[in-house]
């Protein structure tokens, strides 16, 4: 049971570098490189800096959920530290 939940933990975290990384590469960079403003501002430099928090708050979230999992689970190998 433990392995599997490593594994899914691995996983999600790969899924999320790889959602980053095509974030910031030529598909989505070319679509918002534009000559268009929004309220004065180049779409490009809105997606980053609006695309930049959410992506850092969606892995905030992911780890805040993994470590209360972590948490409430009495059986965890914290008894190897001790």
């Amino acid at each position: 049971m433990q392995k599997i939940k490593e594994t899914s933990f691995r996983e999600a975290w790969i899924l999320c570098l790889i959602l980053g990384i095509v974030m910031i590469n030529f598909p989505f960079v070319h679509i918002f490189s534009t000559n268009q403003l929004i309220f004065g501002i180049p779409k490009l430099v809105l997606y980053f800096f609006i695309g930049w928090p959410v992506s850092i708050a969606v892995i905030w979230f992911f780890v805040c959920s993994t470590s209360t999992d972590e948490s409430s689970n009495p059986d965890s190998d914290n008894e190897d530290s001790l």
